[in-house]
């Protein structure tokens, strides 16, 4: 006989759902870090074309292909999606937390 069916039926729904917690938290943990890792590239990009006049030639990737842009149009596009990673981050710190509590409050007692 296995180690959890010889669980009683309660604690086996409690390992069960601390699994699950387990697992969401990590999700959670990792997406955080893509949100986090694309964040910093955005703010890169930024601060790159802080030293680029307005009439230098910028280019974008669009697919497999380079396409020729205007700089204010980049810089607001980083900017929109900077702001749109910056709430995606804040929801999954959220998101984070409330996964930490209920973890803590269905672990092991």
């Amino acid at each position: 006989m296995s180690e959890e069916g010889s669980l009683p039926p309660k604690v086996q729904q409690r390992l069960l759902l601390f699994q699950q917690l387990q697992q969401q938290l990590q999700s959670v943990l990792l997406r955080r870090q893509q949100i986090q890792l694309e964040l910093m590239e955005v703010e890169n990009a930024l601060k790159e074309l802080e030293g680029v006049g307005d009439e230098a030639p910028i280019y974008k990737a669009v697919g497999a292909l380079l396409v020729r842009t205007e700089k204010q149009k980049v810089v607001k596009e980083l900017e929109d999606r900077r702001e749109f990673l910056k709430i995606g981050l804040s929801s999954l710190i959220g998101r984070r937390r409330g996964l930490g509590s209920s973890l803590r409050t269905s672990g092991p007692s």
